[in-house]
């Protein structure tokens, strides 16, 4: 029976579900009495919806605390063992996949290097089966339990009703590449497992904005700084994050050609891949066929000898000054923009770089941008460290899992499938 609103009886019930698992998940443990005023259901609501939960091994008892005057009261969390994810990282150098329980605890992890064949579709469709079965496989893992496998790939990606996610990456040579379908074809999973495929500088955004560096912030953006550059803006109107090609944006007219085709892209700059070749010209020394993650770190050691001497390479610290005002100017324009009050650098190039980096990079981007919306802005790195893409993969089966008030797709009602990415608008870490 629906209300006036639309809504049934059914959806009333998965939507209170919903609210009360959200509030376990990210301020339990809990009692009942304190579950009232943090989801807004009544005392009744709130009983009803914990025994349920209860009866499903979705939620359990973490001890109790005392309460002014009467008995104690008992504290409820949710059960990390009811239930599995899988986050798979389509990174620049490797595909990492990791299985974690429901509160993102890791159980295992594998990681295959990508060679000379980089971004051949059949190599990382093969990597991503053999990576999800092998978690498994180490972790003990009941498949049945696995409540979906999230994805994070270079590139836009398209969610169409036919071929599910299509992925178009211009950069790594795949055109309209139907990432989901191929990976069906040959699962060796259960057909209700479902597949969440995002771009990877938004699932790192999410996981910022959820568990790290983002937690509390209205407006953010969250840079992925690996062989290119990437970015998710988080704000009041985009509240669940957009990746945006910030990468491609032209910050000098005839300049370097980018990897995409065209010439004077910021990832033609400031992209690990566009650094370590502009150190190649001007005389650099990588180690022979070495990945870009070895030869930048070659690079950093050349810039930055580690004994203090004055031998430093001129050539690589030339290089990295100008990619961090690449890099700051680049950040000028998503401060004026959309004048966000914290910028987050991620990526594995970042990452490396690291916090030596960021004075430089913060002198440019206030250099560049204009003065009010420069003096609001934080500009720091990630806190979640190499494995974000992976946590922010996971949370999109996760984030669908609270949509549909903690039931498994074969448990949920008929019709349409509730929008998992309503979850992630609500950004719920406070």
């Amino acid at each position: 029976m629906a209300g006036r609103n639309g809504r049934t009886v059914r959806d009333l019930r998965r939507a209170n579900r919903t609210a009360v698992l959200q509030r376990l998940y990210f301020d339990g443990p809990l009692s009942r009495f304190e579950l009232g005023p943090a989801t807004g259901l009544s005392s009744g609501s709130v009983s009803n919806v914990v025994a349920d939960l209860v009866a499903d091994g979705l939620v359990e008892e973490a001890g109790s605390v005392d309460s002014d005057g009467g008995r104690p009261r008992t504290l409820l969390r949710v059960a990390p063992g009811s239930g599995h994810m899988i986050g798979v990282d389509v990174g620049e150098t490797r595909v990492r996949i990791e299985l974690f329980d429901l509160t993102l605890t890791e159980l295992a992890r594998a990681e295959r290097p990508l060679g000379q064949r980089r971004y051949d579709v059949d190599v990382i469709v093969g990597h991503i089966r053999d990576g999800v079965a092998e978690v498994i496989e180490t972790a003990g893992a009941a498949p049945e339990r696995l409540l979906g496998v999230g994805i994070g790939v270079p590139g836009i990606v398209e969610h169409t009703p036919d071929r599910g996610a299509v992925v178009h990456g211009q950069t790594i040579g795949w055109d309209a590449v139907p990432l989901e379908e191929l990976l069906r074809s040959g699962s060796r999973l259960p057909d209700t497992v479902r597949w969440f495929i995002d771009n990877g500088a938004r699932t790192l955004g999410q996981a910022e904005m959820w568990f790290g560096g983002g937690r509390g912030a209205r407006n953010a953006v969250v840079v992925l700084f690996g062989s290119g550059v990437g970015a998710c803006l988080v704000t009041p109107e985009v509240e669940h994050g957009r990746a945006v090609e910030w990468g491609h944006l032209t910050v000098r007219v005839r300049g370097r050609r980018c990897r995409c085709g065209a010439l004077g892209c910021l990832e033609a700059y400031a992209g690990a891949e566009s650094l370590l070749e502009r150190w190649r010209e001007e005389g650099g020394r990588p180690p022979a066929d070495a990945d870009e993650e070895t030869a930048l770190t070659a690079m950093l050691a050349a810039a930055y000898p580690a004994d203090g001497t004055t031998g430093a390479d001129p050539a690589a610290l030339a290089v990295l000054e100008e990619t961090a005002e690449y890099l700051g100017a680049g950040l000028s324009d998503l401060i004026n923009l959309f004048q966000p009050e914290r910028i987050l650098i991620g990526g594995w190039a970042g990452l490396q770089l690291g916090a030596g980096f960021l004075p430089a990079v913060r002198r440019h981007a206030a250099a560049y941008a204009l003065r009010h919306p420069a003096e609001q802005v934080t500009i720091d790195l990630g806190r979640l460290g190499p494995d974000a893409v992976t946590v922010g993969a996971a949370i999109l089966p996760l984030a669908d899992f609270f949509a549909r008030g903690g039931r498994r797709p074969e448990a949920a009602p008929e019709g349409p499938a509730p929008a998992w990415r309503a979850v992630l608008e609500e950004r719920a870490p406070r």
